[in-house]
């Protein structure tokens, strides 16, 4: 019998470390949303924003480095917490008020170490929360559910439209009843559930529609049964940001090669510098001599994105000139304190951002090196630790942080020695541009690596910045630029109008009837097909976009209407 693992006396983590905080924008939020205030969508990101944060925060002044944070909101914050903490509340924002069943025994650190420290899931969130059968929050849950997947639908429906259709599933829920329904308070308490405008309208938060997901599942309802195909098993055709990312890093004209296979023992693995980074006296920079102070195997390359990659050299090649090479999962940008500021202020730090999500590898490391005084440079300090800290939470990124150009150098150096090691006694194979990797290993923290890798040949013709692009692919960069269109969205759009003019101009109505594979039609052939100028703001409104297929907004949709409707100068 094996002998019991004896658990550290470690405190665990709250499930949400800023439960305060959260409870509180949660109320300043549906206060404002139920006086019809612009302001609740303000306390609505902030409270995303908050959710994202790993760490504890003990004061709203600490939450300044959070997108979404101001110093108005920030005031509030350490307002509510001084009368909390004169009420005879917790000192700590990150400890809710209530104590817990576990919290009355004895103190963590004082419990018995051969226990295993149990910790008990937020009561707010929904893994703790399962409703019952027949219940008004579980009927609630589904007809949300239904209306948010289906194609005409709006992803919201009205007190009245969800109290009438509850009352024909659930008995007992009254259509007409003027005062608060107990199941739809439940499920906004429990964040389930959004409320916004006025009159209200409720909608699935992230947390809901996961849980409305589960409910459908178990009780065996699918997609058909909301008048919309099922969706394809994951596996046999990419995601949208995927084929997005695709068809902006190659054409589809390209010959497919053959697949290159490396074995154990057969390749290397070689650290390629991009020569931006050899810059400097003598054409030897101070970082390459580093490296070679720490023995690393390097070379010195035109790379079109990023500035450190690892590649795995074929070491016997057939062709000794041009060895075979295969591209780890790995790519490292590299900033000092002051590129950063530069970047950040002529708009290559969001650019270079979204191309280093789009070039085909996975593990992305955000190294920013410290360089001179941060009173000497051209932005604010809480300017840099905001761009930052939304770097790791918002966009993914490993960020390193660096003392000099020697400890950046030392870190590179142990990165390749990990990947040496971690790579050892794996067989490489080649993939084409565009196709995922490994499904096993490809997210998360993984111990099998990535071996479905892109050849250093594919990988940099890819990243091109200033390749040679179709009309699609201009479209899809146009739409980018627009405030509050991301990727996800562009590519939506593009999917649904791939070019924003054709030749023919065909009308819509033209394009319905015709259904043949040309009859796609264009943006603006959409926007002429429309009757009145309201019917243009909203034409784009129920696009669907994301991994959760959401609406578009009539906001977004209302303003590329003006941009491409519009003949007069925008203001």
């Amino acid at each position: 019998m094996a002998a019991p693992v004896r658990l550290g006396r470690k405190r665990p983590l709250p499930v949400c470390p800023n439960p305060l905080f959260v409870r509180w924008l949660t109320e300043w939020r549906d206060e404002a949303a139920s006086r019809g205030r612009r302001t609740q969508f303000v306390f609505q990101k902030a409270l995303r924003s908050l959710r994202r944060y790993p760490l504890p925060l003990r004061s709203g002044k600490e939450a300044k480095i959070l997108l979404h944070f101001g110093d108005g909101l920030c005031r509030m914050l350490d307002q509510r917490l001084k009368q909390h903490r004169s009420s005879g509340g917790d000192h700590a924002p990150g400890s809710s008020g209530a104590k817990s069943p576990a919290q009355e025994g004895p103190p963590a650190d004082v419990q018995d170490s051969a226990m295993p420290v149990l910790v008990q899931p937020k009561a707010g969130g929904s893994g703790s929360y399962w409703p019952a059968r027949n219940s008004g929050a579980r009927a609630a849950l589904l007809l949300l559910y239904r209306e948010h997947l289906h194609p005409s639908g709006h992803s919201f429906l009205t007190k009245e439209e969800l109290l009438q259709r509850c009352a024909q599933e659930t008995p007992g829920v009254a259509s007409g009843s003027a005062r608060p329904w107990p199941a739809l308070r439940s499920l906004l308490h429990r964040n389930l559930v959004l409320r916004t405008h006025q009159p209200a309208r409720y909608s699935l938060t992230p947390e809901g529609l996961e849980l409305a997901q589960k409910l459908a599942e178990s009780e065996g309802l699918s997609s058909l049964s909301v008048g919309i195909e099922p969706e394809e098993p994951p596996g046999e055709e990419p995601e949208v940001p995927r084929s997005f990312s695709a068809e902006l890093g190659a054409s589809e004209g390209n010959v497919q090669e053959p697949q290159l296979e490396l074995r154990p023992g057969e390749y290397r693995v070689l650290l390629c510098v991009d020569v931006g980074e050899t810059k400097g006296a003598g054409h030897r920079s101070e970082l390459i001599r580093q490296l070679q102070r720490l023995h690393v195997t390097h070379t010195v390359r035109k790379l079109h994105v990023g500035d450190f990659v690892w590649v795995a050299q074929e070491t016997r090649p057939r062709d000794p000139a041009t060895p075979g090479e295969l591209v780890l999962d790995h790519i490292v940008e590299r900033k000092r304190l002051d590129d950063l500021c530069s970047s950040i202020i002529d708009g290559r730090f969001r650019e270079q951002k979204f191309r280093l999500k789009r070039c085909g590898l996975g593990r992305r490391v955000y190294l920013v090196e410290q360089h001179g005084s941060v009173h000497n440079l051209s932005l604010p300090e809480n300017t840099l630790l905001q761009a930052v800290t939304n770097t790791q939470v918002i966009d993914g990124f490993f960020v390193k942080r660096t003392a000099d150009i020697k400890e950046s150098a030392a870190y590179l150096a142990l990165l390749t020695r990990g990947l040496e090691r971690l790579y050892q006694g794996h067989t490489l194979r080649s993939r084409p541009w565009g196709i995922p990797g490994d499904p096993e290993s490809g997210a998360g923290p993984s111990p099998k690596p990535l071996c479905s890798l892109l050849t250093f040949k594919d990988f940099n013709t890819g990243a091109i910045k200033n390749k040679a692009q179709s009309v699609r692919e201009v479209f899809a960069r146009q739409l980018v630029q627009v405030r509050g269109v991301s990727g996800e969205k562009a590519a939506a759009l593009v999917d649904r109008y791939s070019t924003p003019a054709s030749w023919a101009r065909v009308s819509h109505c033209q394009a319905l009837a015709t259904q043949t594979p040309h009859s796609i039609p264009s943006l603006l052939a959409a926007y002429d097909a429309c009757a009145t100028p309201k019917e243009q703001e909203m034409l784009l409104s129920t696009v669907k976009c994301g991994r959760l297929q959401r609406n578009l907004g009539p906001a977004l949709s209302r303003t590329l209407a003006q941009l491409y409707c519009s003949s007069s100068p925008l203001t």
